[in-house]
Parts: C-alpha cells; structure tokens; sequence
C-alpha cells in the first residue's frame, strides 16, 4: 500500500503513536495516510462520561480513548466511514444507555467475552477492517493526581492533590505536576514490545497532562521510550489548551515532558509554525532533549485549534524521509 504524499518510502515505516482522545484521533488520521503498520498505545485513566459508568459498574479499562483510537484506524472507503460512524454513535434515550458509544459496549463486551483487553481489541480490530492496531498503555484502569497551584482559593498560593482525570482537565488552578494511581503501573506488554520494535516513536499532540505525559509515568514503557531504537517524535499541540495549559507557550509543553522524564530524549520536536513563532525558548528547550526542531504549517484552515489530518501527514512524511531516517 502507497499514500500520494510528498515524500516517498522504498518501505512503510512501523510506527507507534502514544496519547488519547482528540489528540490520538489526529494523529492516526494523518497517520494512516503514511503508512498502514501503526500501533496505538493509549491512556487508560478517564473516569467521566460513558467510560467512567462502564468502568465502575464492569471494573474493565475505560474504553472511551480506546473506541475513539479505533474509530481513526477505519479507511476512508465506505465501509471504513461507516464503521468510523457505528463506533462513535451515542445512544439517546431517557435510560441507562443514554451517552453511551456503541464503540464502548462493543469493546466491553468482547472484554467480558473473551478475557483479555488486547485479544478483545484486536478482535475488533479484525472485524471492522481497521489499519493498525490499538493497545492500552496498561491492562489495569489507572487514575491521574495533580498538584494543582489555585485549586483552594483561600489558599491560592499553596498546591492541593486533585485526583481523577475528568477533576483535573477541569481544574480551575494551575496544573503543576501529575502522577498515576497506582504509583508505577505495569505496562501493557504487547505496547512495549510495540515500543521496542518501532521504526518511529510519536508521543502526543493531546491534552498535554492526562492524555500525553501519563505515558512517561509508567515504569516499563517510559524504559522502552528511551530504550528503543526508534527515531522519537514529539509532536506539541497547535495551541494552549483553556483548561489544561492555559497560557502555556510551546516551549513550556516541552519543559513539563523535560521536568516529568527527565532521562527522556527526543530526535524531533514537531510544532506548529503560529504556535512556535516569537517563542524565544522553543529551540533550545527542543535542543535541551536532544531534538531538532521542525516548524510546520499544520493548523485548521479554519482557525480552529486542532491539526489538519493532511497538513500533519505531509509534515510527518518529510520527517520520516528526510536524511538520515531509521528504516526506511
């Protein structure tokens, strides 16, 4: 399989995005426009919504980021569309079912069906033809704490512990740190192994706390991040986010991944050139992890603060087939 995008491969690259959510989506969006050997590797902590109800009443891994992972893998012929839309249908109803995907229960039910997050996800995998393959960071539900600055306002200069992914995306202080519940967790084997075997390694864009650095905070894949012979990407959002990093420049997103993993390094810094732009410390923060930094027009057209799937392709694929690219 051939993508007609700037840049050409003599052979598709293996490729492991690690995230959630939004961020996650986008990148396998533009990814699978590169390349069809993709793994997802993603979080595992949402408690809100329609996860957080199938987690506590099945005691299973929040599927949510999961189904949406899944949903991105889906091609863009008409069966591909339509299972894309079958996943992330919600139900609407005066009952229990309200909220919930058809995604979430499907992959549920396989859990419950055959036993294992993995085996269920590939299985779903198989079924709906999707280009790659999606993997939980850990096989246990794990949950996110945060110093957050301001979060008592009769206390607004002191840190307080928030804990739960959808309290700390909503906190109304400043995020300084986070850890996972329970403290080093183990990895997802099949996502490290994922790790370890790739030929690139890309960690976000998404909500820079609970989406992208829980992936540092896990022993065993933190290991194979700095571990692996892959070439590692790390790709920063187009903008600050207004509830997790409100006001953060790019450089800051770079200085909190340097400042939770502090063994990590890079060989790319990929940002978004209006982001980057009068940022005075984006280069030597991105030189500081051992990274060149690539600025690239990779923003809406619309103005809205997501990445354009075939902007963020192109930019991945002159990366991936530039000098000195790792298998290829």
């Amino acid at each position: 399989m051939r993508y007609e995008i700037p840049g050409g491969f003599t052979t598709l690259p293996s490729v492991v995005v690690l995230g959630g959510g939004h961020g996650m989506a986008a990148n396998l969006t533009a990814l699978r426009r590169v390349t069809d050997r993709l793994a997802a590797v993603v979080t595992v902590a949402d408690d809100g919504g329609s996860s957080g109800r199938l987690r506590e009443e099945l005691a299973c891994l929040p599927p949510g980021d999961l189904r949406m992972a899944l949903a991105a893998l889906c091609g863009d012929d008409p069966a591909g569309r339509q299972w894309a839309e079958v996943l992330q249908y919600r139900f609407e109803s005066g009952g229990s079912l309200a909220g919930h995907p058809i995604g979430n229960l499907l992959i549920a039910g396989l859990w419950q069906q055959v036993g294992s997050p993995v085996d269920g996800l590939d299985q779903l995998t198989e079924l709906i033809g999707a280009r790659g393959r999606v993997l939980p960071m850990s096989n246990q539900p794990l949950a996110i704490e945060a110093d957050v600055i301001g979060g008592n306002p009769d206390q607004p200069d002191d840190a307080v512990q928030v804990i739960g992914q959808v309290a700390v995306a909503s906190t109304t202080g400043d995020i300084d740190a986070i850890r996972l519940v329970p403290e080093e967790p183990r990895a997802c084997p099949e996502a490290r192994t994922a790790v370890l075997d790739a030929d690139w390694v890309i960690l976000g864009p998404g909500s820079w706390f609970t989406s992208v650095l829980p992936h540092l905070m896990v022993p065993e894949l933190a290991e194979a991040l700095c571990t692996t012979t892959a070439r590692r990407i790390l790709t920063l959002n187009v903008s600050s986010s207004e509830d997790e990093t409100p006001g953060f420049t790019a450089a800051r997103h770079i200085e909190l991944v340097a400042e939770h993993a502090p063994q990590m390094r890079f060989d790319v810094v990929l940002a978004d050139r209006s982001f980057a732009e009068g940022d005075r410390h984006i280069r030597s923060y991105a030189e500081s992890l051992g990274a060149e930094l690539v600025l690239s027009d990779m923003v809406m057209r619309d103005g809205t603060a997501r990445h354009h799937p075939l902007r963020l392709a192109s930019a991945y694929s002159e990366i991936m087939t530039g000098p000195g690219a790792v298998g290829l």
